[in-house]
């Protein structure tokens, strides 16, 4: 890029920023439609089952890119939807024996639970097709009006060959162009690869009133309608799982500029899969785990940091294994700060101001891992320091630590507000999250906390009785189950810890 755009680009108030675009295949410069604002379209979830990991991926990821915009200052208007009128809804309504609304309603409460727990900031909007089906109407009204739609039998299809752009998101070919995940072959049509717009209503089934005879709305034309509604013909960023590349994205930007020719994504953004066992994790597969089966093993911000590990446009493999090392990395940052905080808290009253030194400041300026490494070892000095003044008791000691004191406090304020841009820094204090992460480990071990006791207690008296063997074991079955044992000078304590 330009040395000239970046700096154009800086000019304007934030640093500049470069997002890969899904259909010009490169990364580019991000430049807001209007300055210091943007507008972001996210694909919600089709609520008619619990959500899964592969949910929680695609909204990590774009709560980050929400999170940092705020971050540079911009002003941020973000669109997220529900589909809730679906025929997978309308069959598993069916199959419960409830209405579609009531089914909806359940797993929508669900999911806004999780996103919570996972501290994915709530949207600027969520709008649910089922309350914009006028928008929707007057989108197909539009469609038909410029002669890329048609009616049969009060169904509403797109004439894909009507529309030279298709498939320019995808990159597909014509010949690839088959029917897809929700998109049924229809002999009514007259070709197969046009899709449905809107659907004539069944018995049974939720219809709404429309120009071509009651129905329903079909599954593209709901995004392109609502994001319309709420951001506008052009916007910045429209996101989603790369799965819905094809079909769903490729029908939305032609349904889009069919009605209004200006309408217009200035980025498309896709995120990559969670796979299970080499394969796609989705419902249709029947291989997907569902976030709440997780949140009864692991914290949340222990699944958050497996998913903003990798970058969001590449796929990630799911296990267990794997959540357990983002649980111990976790506990690890959180115990870092902990720690951090309770040695800089013993020297608040001496109200220390002092600058940073210049080659900690240095530190702090520079990436998080050294963050974590710096603030391990100063963490380290200032205890043993700290246990020096205590010897001394009433003697005042020579060399306070006031330049070490200030660098870590300083690393570990930078620390906590990356932490914050990642949705990582907890709501609670970090006492509190890192008794929450030993319960969890506790219960992936199968052992409560007066269970482990009492092992901690027959390791102790075997080691006294000089019964090296049995201790060992003790230790290495207990580390085997992600629990591991520390001897100190006031006794043996324990913390979470990868299976060994």
């Amino acid at each position: 890029m330009a040395a000239a755009e970046d700096t154009a680009a800086a000019a304007e108030g934030a640093p500049p920023l470069h997002l890969f675009n899904s259909k010009t295949k490169k990364k580019e410069l991000f430049v807001p439609r209007v300055n210091g604002k943007v507008g972001m379209y996210v694909c919600g979830v089709t609520p008619y089952d619990s959500s899964h990991v592969g949910h929680a991926r695609a909204y990590v990821a774009f709560d980050v890119l929400y999170r940092y915009l705020n971050f540079l200052g911009y002003e941020v208007n973000y669109v997220r939807n529900f589909t809730d009128v679906d025929d997978k809804i309308i069959k598993r309504a069916e199959q419960n024996g409830e209405d579609t609304s009531s089914l909806c309603t359940r797993f929508i409460n669900e999911f806004h639970t999780h996103m919570t727990e996972l501290q994915c900031l709530p949207p600027t909007v969520e709008p649910r097709v089922t309350e914009h089906i006028k928008d929707i109407v007057e989108l197909i009204t539009e469609i038909i009006k410029n002669d890329k739609g048609y009616v049969v039998d009060g169904n509403v299809y797109f004439s894909v060959s009507s529309f030279p752009e298709y498939l320019s998101l995808s990159g597909r070919k014509q010949d690839d162009n088959l029917a897809g995940s929700r998109v049924a072959v229809d002999p009514k049509k007259r070709n197969d690869k046009d899709f449905a717009l809107w659907k004539a209503a069944k018995e049974g089934e939720p219809s709404w009133e429309s120009p071509w005879g009651d129905g329903r709305p079909g599954w593209h034309i709901e995004c392109s309608a609502m994001s319309a509604r709420y951001l506008g013909h052009v916007f910045d960023i429209h996101g989603g799982g790369k799965d819905l590349i094809f079909p769903h994205h490729e029908n939305e930007l032609a349904q889009s500029r069919a009605a209004y020719p200006e309408s217009e994504v200035k980025c498309w953004m896709h995120n990559g899969f969670i796979n299970n066992c080499g394969e796609k994790m989705s419902k249709s597969a029947n291989n997907f785990v569902t976030i709440r089966s997780i949140m009864t093993q692991y914290h949340p911000m222990a699944l958050r940091f497996f998913l903003v590990r990798a970058h969001y446009k590449s796929d990630m493999n799911y296990s267990d294994e794997a959540l357990e090392i983002a649980s111990d990395r976790v506990y690890y940052i959180y115990k870092t700060l902990h720690d951090c905080d309770e040695t800089v808290s013993l020297y608040r009253e001496e109200n220390i101001s002092v600058p940073v030194p210049a080659e900690e400041q240095k530190l702090v300026d520079g990436k998080l891992i050294l963050f974590l490494i710096v603030v391990k070892q100063k963490l380290e000095q200032q205890k043993k320091k700290q246990q020096q003044k205590k010897q001394q008791q009433q003697q005042i000691p020579q060399n306070k630590p006031e330049d070490h004191i200030q660098a870590l406090a300083a690393l570990s304020a930078e620390i906590k507000s990356k932490l914050s841009i990642l949705g990582l820094m907890p709501p609670s204090p970090l006492a509190e999250e890192l008794e929450h992460l030993k319960e969890k480990a506790l219960t992936r071990a199968g052992l409560t906390e007066e269970s482990l006791r009492e092992q901690i207690e027959q390791r102790v008296a075997a080691r006294n009785s000089k019964q090296f063997d049995v201790s060992d074991h003790i230790r290495k079955d207990l580390a085997s189950k992600g629990i591991a044992l520390m001897d100190e000078p006031t006794g043996t304590v324990w913390r979470p810890c990868e299976r060994e």
